[in-house]
């Protein structure tokens, strides 16, 4: 397939209804993806999943750059007995990927990248959609970054991206099958839960008496383009495709998604220290420097001191102007700030969350999401956006609460270990 639409000559932001040449063959992603190999053999089928996964896998070799210095080689991955899943869990194969991918040059429509990108989605392998959908967040990162960003004199061809995300949202669409995303809220006139009555059942699945409906995500329309108007619906179905299979994500994948976050919310400022004035727990943002500022004197946040009431004073007065202050510089940092609509925070939420709280999340991932969900809350003061301090508070008290109890449990840990016992000490008595 050739992702070339430069003849067509339309910006990402383009609102036109005429159909570049790249997203044509979008509206066949459907019938790709519902394909199936149909064997009786169950050897047969996996020697042929793994077959797949290794030519996928060779295909690429010829379009990354390889180091002589560097001993790692994408046949070593090839050669595996599950190739696609090596592959998830290579660090190396990511970064060799990531750097490729990050060129100025990247996401237009002759990319080679993002067209290996689109045929790997198009596959019927779930593992080998689980590579494409780990790069999302770095594909995304780029794309809105590069889409928003303020020193860009033109916008660039990106169809090279916006192919691998309609394909995405294509397969999506056609699993939805036109109906919305419901989801049950419970009946608040009730004492508890636990003392709704049982009635029959509508054709929903949901209780018919006193029912209340929230409509997560509305019916998805076929889309051949990204238009300007329907980019955040786009987006917030990748992210919500992603979200799904999060639980298979590797750790770098969340990570590059709560970085990103952190750089599409803005600039650091007060508001996202409000929760943290008072404690002393301090927060990583995935590169061992602190994520913000936290006051060690509890006398002094809290008023005691003899400037104590006056030094509140101040600091009430700095969150009410907001006024901005950059706390850390990353280096790393590749994002820029990007308009949020509900569309992209809702599952953008759903994800952090995730990585906050997710018990099998290392710690560079929890710490990461730390500073994307209170960036994202300094971003809702500004913003005055309701959901999104609702939504990010009550990830910040959860977040409080689980590292106070981690806190709590390694002292008590300290604390019964038995100390070691020591030698009793020999004089020599010289008789």
């Amino acid at each position: 397939m050739e992702l070339n639409n430069d003849q067509n000559n339309l910006s990402p932001s383009s609102s036109t209804t005429s159909t570049p040449s790249a997203f044509r063959p979008i509206a066949t992603v459907a019938a790709a993806t519902t394909t199936t190999t149909t064997t009786t053999d169950p050897m047969q089928s996996w020697w042929e999943s793994v077959s797949k996964a290794r030519a996928r896998i060779l295909s690429l070799s010829s379009l990354l750059p390889s180091d002589p210095s560097s001993s790692f080689s994408l046949s070593s991955l090839a050669d595996s007995d599950r190739p696609a899943l090596s592959f998830l869990s290579s660090f190396e194969a990511y970064t060799l990927f990531s750097s490729a991918l990050s060129s100025p040059s990247s996401g237009s429509g002759s990319d080679p990248l993002c067209q290996w990108l689109y045929e790997t989605y198009l596959s019927s392998d779930p593992h080998l959609r689980l590579i494409v959908l780990a790069f999302l967040p770095l594909l995304l990162g780029l794309y809105l970054s590069r889409i928003h960003s303020s020193e860009t004199t033109s916008t660039p061809s990106l169809a090279g991206f916006e192919a691998v995300l309609l394909a995405i949202y294509s397969s999506e669409a056609k699993s939805r099958a036109g109906k919305p995303v419901l989801v049950q809220v419970p009946d608040l006139s009730q004492p508890s839960l636990y003392h709704s009555p049982r009635n029959k059942q509508n054709s929903h699945g949901l209780n018919s008496s006193k029912q209340s409906v929230g409509v997560l995500s509305p019916p998805l329309e076929p889309q051949i383009a990204v238009k300007s108007t329907k980019r955040p619906v786009i987006v917030g179905v990748t992210l919500d495709c992603y979200f799904k299979q999060i639980s298979q994500m590797p750790s770098w994948s969340k990570v590059e998604l709560c970085k990103y976050a952190s750089d599409w919310a803005g600039q650091d400022c007060a508001c996202k220290d409000k929760f943290d004035v008072d404690k002393e727990i301090a927060i990583e943002n995935g590169n061992g420097r602190s994520g913000g500022y936290f006051l060690e004197d509890r006398n002094l946040s809290n008023g005691y001191g003899n400037n104590g009431h006056e030094i509140d004073d101040v600091v009430e007065e700095m969150e009410k102007l907001g006024i901005e202050r950059d706390v850390t510089v990353d280096s790393e940092s590749r994002g820029v700030r990007i308009p949020l609509p509900w569309e992209i925070l809702q599952p953008l939420l759903r994800i952090l969350g995730h990585c906050l709280l997710g018990p099998m999340n290392p710690e560079d991932v929890k710490d990461a999401s730390s500073v994307a969900v209170r960036r994202l809350y300094a971003r809702g003061s500004h913003d005055l956006a309701p959901q999104v301090l609702l939504a990010t508070r009550s990830l910040i008290q959860l977040d409080k609460r689980s590292r106070e109890a981690a806190k709590a449990a390694a002292a008590a840990a300290n604390a019964n270990t038995p100390s070691k016992a020591k030698k009793p000490e020999v004089l020599l008595v010289s008789k």
